[in-house]
Order: structure tokens, then C-alpha cells, then sequence
């Protein structure tokens, strides 16, 4: 699935479902409900506001890594026992971090959230870290990043291109952290880090479910109510200065094929109802992607037989700045030098014929598409308001952005591809395949936990 469909869903999600309820609790925790009543399903996140971006140089990672310690138990419930407890409801749950935020969900029987928020709001305040504890995980990150990173090229690739594109803001430094910063972090980084971030004033706890409001507020004013309220240190947000012409790389590693990225500096929403150009760069990527008739797919791979496979991604969402990716591989019998003239033909042929009307329905009706099956999901409903509250978007304004990307033009489409498809925001990442070493990959053991 396509980055700029789930986007697109997320923002629909809204516009068609039942009322959304917020409350702010005294101590700064930020609690929405949103009911939903065709099954006696609940889902809880909380979302915290605190991602890689907020990390120093020389401890990344370390966000990644406390999420996993909030694993290792409170002085009420030992290590291993919150998964434990939440499978014994029948429930299931996991985690997971970005740049820019820190999330935790457990989905359940609705009559089980009481225990669910128990939990929850317990190992907010008084988890327990122990430099045992955190010896044995930390080598479970590092084994997580070899796994995810080190052996996978395609993953490889983009950690190397990311480091590439951004000179000064933090999205240059991965998720999971560069493995010599693996090896320095302490207990005490995490200490530091879970003593910085995780209050109920940087949280905001997300309830969709089978379930009603008030009670839900109620169950809130409980469980993480009686949390003391705490000052938050600013977050920083970083600009990364203006791109002053291509840049390139080439990353040798292990894998059957070569591939392409082409990466442009692009905008992101910052304001829903003023702005524009994320809405029509949004319909620009479907445009060229999303379906076996976007353009993309039908003439690169289908038509000219010049790639094997096609993608476009663009995410509107983020708290930091955003890209526009065009990625290739191949044909059997071509390069990535073929391919890289092939994509800039498509661009040049877009901004100089623009896009026809009936590309524009096929896109904005693929979106109400996507729509359709995202609305029946409890986890993708509680996703779409933690995500905009955490970037400070809120989720109140989707019907605006859902009014905004109807509203987006042709002529739009081609304005955008015109002003940021440019080289000197561009950078290009190519795989340059080596022979493969024939060991099997393993996943890392310890964890289930998604990142």
C-alpha cells in the first residue's frame, strides 16, 4: 500500500463516522473517544510526543529502545507480565516509534479496558529500569538492526540516502539508531530519556471502541487522572537549510537486483485550512502511482518495459520536512541509468501537459475507495486522531482536508511537479547489487514489537 493512500484514508476516516469526544485531564492528558458501536471491540493507544527527532547526537535510538524497556515491568507488574495479562483478555498489543512519535495499543473485548488503561497508565509513571534489564535489550536492538537494516539492502539503502538528504535536521539519523550509539547507550540514557518525555502532559490517550464517552472519561479520570501533572521541555524544531543542487550515492550491498530512488524536498501540512500544496502533491502521487492505469506502471513497466517494478511515495504528515519519492528497479536488460531518464520523461511530460480531468476522478474516487475499507477498522480510526494530535494538526480538522483535497486542481498538480520535482532538492540513491552470501535471515529474538 501506497504511503499516499493511507494518508488519504486516514484523512476520509473522519468525515463519514460517528462524533469524536474529547476532555483534557487536570494533569495535561489529552483524552479523545471516539464511539463506534458494531462490535464489542476497543482499542487504546496512547500516543506520546517524543520520536527520534528529539534525541542528541551520539544517543540515537534511545527512543526505540525505552519503548521496548516499557516491557520490562513496574513494581506491581513484573517483566513479561503486561503482554502476558493482555493475552489472557483475549486481547492483543504492541508498540511502536517514528521520528516523530512514541505509541502503545492494546485492542480487546470492551469490557476489558479497564484493564487495558490499569496498565497502561501504570508503566507511565513507574516502570522500572535496571541495567540488567536494559543489557539484555539493548542486544536485542542491535540484533533488530542488523536483522532490519544491516543485512536488508533495500533498508540499507534508504538509512544511507536519509543520511544523505538532510545536512542538519534530525530525520538524517535512523529510528533504530546507529549501532556505535547502540553500544554506548546506558540505563541511565533511558532513565534520562523516560524522565524527559513520558508525562501525562506529552501524552494523548486515544479510546475507539464499543464503548460511551462519558465512561470512558470516567475510566480516564481513574487510571491516569491521579498521575501528577508535570512541565514539559520545549521540543525543538529543526529547519534544514535550502538544498543547493542534486546530490547522489551509490550503496553497495548484498541483493539479487539493483534499484533506484529519486527523493525531492517536499512540503508537508502545516496548516489545513491555508494550505495547498500538500493536497495537490498527495493527488500528484496518485497521479502516478496507486493503480495498474496510473502512469508510472503503465508506461514504465507495462509500455516501455524499462522497470520490473514502480513505486511513489509521499506522507503529509510529519512533524519535521517531507519528501517525494520515485523508486525503480530495473528490467532485466536495463539500468538504473535508464530508468532514472524514464522517470525524468514522465516528470517533464507532466509539468508540460499537466494531468487530464479524467486522471483527477480516477484519483479522487480511488481515495473515497481506500475510504471505504479503512472506516471498518477500530485500530485505523484511534491512528488517525493520535497521529494528527501528535503533530499538532488535531483531528478536528479532517473535514476541512478532506474538503481541500476535492477541491484540488489540475492546473495545481502540474504547479507542483513543475516548483519541487527540481534537481537541486533532488537526491539520488542507487543499489549497486553485490553477490549474496546465501545465509538465511532470521528475525531478532526477545521482541514482537513493531517499529
Amino acid at each position: 500500500m501506497r504511503i499516499y493512500l493511507f494518508c488519504f484514508a486516514l484523512l476520509l476516516g473522519g468525515a463519514v463516522q460517528a462524533e469524536v469526544f474529547e476532555r483534557t485531564l487536570a494533569n495535561g492528558l489529552k483524552v479523545v473517544v471516539k464511539e463506534d458501536h458494531r462490535a464489542p471491540v476497543v482499542v487504546q493507544q496512547i500516543w506520546y510526543k517524543a520520536g527520534s527527532m528529539d534525541e542528541r547526537t551520539g544517543v540515537t535510538g534511545i527512543a526505540h529502545v525505552l519503548e521496548h524497556l516499557m516491557f520490562k515491568g513496574t513494581a506491581t507488574v513484573p517483566a513479561g507480565e503486561f503482554s502476558k495479562r493482555i493475552a489472557a483478555a483475549g486481547g492483543r498489543e504492541n508498540a511502536f516509534t517514528s521520528y516523530d512519535y512514541t505509541a502503545y495499543f492494546q485492542q480487546l473485548h470492551k469490557s476489558k479496558l479497564p484493564l487495558a488503561m490499569q496498565l497502561e497508565s501504570d508503566r507511565m509513571r513507574n516502570l522500572k529500569l535496571t541495567a540488567a534489564d536494559f543489557a539484555k535489550e539493548i542486544k536485542v536492538v542491535m540484533e533488530e538492526r542488523r536483522w532490519r537494516t544491516d543485512d536488508e539492502a533495500h533498508s540499507l539503502l534508504q538509512e544511507k540516502m536519509m543520511a544523505a538528504i538532510y545536512q542538519q535536521h534530525p530525520y538524517q539519523h535512523p529510528v533504530v539508531g546507529w549501532m556505535d550509539d547502540l553500544e554506548a547507550l546506558t540505563v541511565g540514557d533511558a532513565k534520562a530519556w523516560y524522565a524527559r518525555w513520558y508525562a501525562p502532559s506529552n501524552a494523548t490517550l486515544v479510546i475507539a471502541g464499543d464503548v460511551e464517552a462519558t465512561e470512558v472519561f470516567a475510566l480516564a479520570q481513574k487510571y491516569y487522572g491521579a498521575i501528577p501533572k508535570r512541565a514539559m521541555p520545549p521540543r525543538r524544531n529543526y529547519d534544514e537549510p535550502k538544498q543547493l543542487g542534486i546530490k547522489r550515492l551509490v550503496v553497495k550491498a548484498p541483493a539479487e537486483l539493483p534499484h533506484m530512488v529519486m527523493s525531492f524536498r517536499a512540503p508537508v501540512l502545516r496548516d489545513p485550512a491555508q494550505d495547498w500544496q500538500p493536497y495537490a502533491m498527495e493527488v500528484l502521487a496518485g497521479v502516478l502511482d496507486g493503480n495498474e492505469s496510473a502512469r508510472l506502471n503503465k508506461r514504465l513497466v507495462r509500455e516501455q518495459q524499462v522497470a520490473s517494478g514502480v513505486g511513489v511515495g509521499y506522507d503529509s504528515f510529519a512533524r519535521g520536512p517531507g519528501l517525494f519519492v520515485l523508486e525503480a528497479t530495473p528490467s532485466e536488460g536495463k539500468t538504473v541509468i535508464d530508468v532514472e531518464i524514464a522517470l525524468r520523461k514522465e516528470i517533464e511530460l507532466l509539468v508540460k501537459d499537466g494531468v487530464s480531468d479524467e486522471e483527477l476522478r480516477r484519483v479522487k474516487a480511488q481515495v473515497m475507495a481506500g475510504e471505504v475499507y479503512k472506516r471498518d477498522s477500530l485500530f485505523y480510526q484511534a491512528m488517525q486522531i493520535g497521529q494528527l494530535e501528535s503533530l499538532g494538526l488535531g483531528h478536528r480538522a479532517v473535514p476541512l482536508m478532506l474538503e481541500k483535497l476535492q477541491a484540488v486542481t489540475a492546473e495545481q498538480v502540474r504547479q507542483v511537479a513543475e516548483e519541487f520535482l527540481r534537481d537541486d532538492s533532488l537526491t539520488v540513491a542507487v543499489l549497486d547489487p553485490q553477490p549474496l552470501s546465501g545465509k538465511p535471515k532470521r528475525p531478532p529474538q526477545g521482541t514482537n514489537h513493531a517499529h
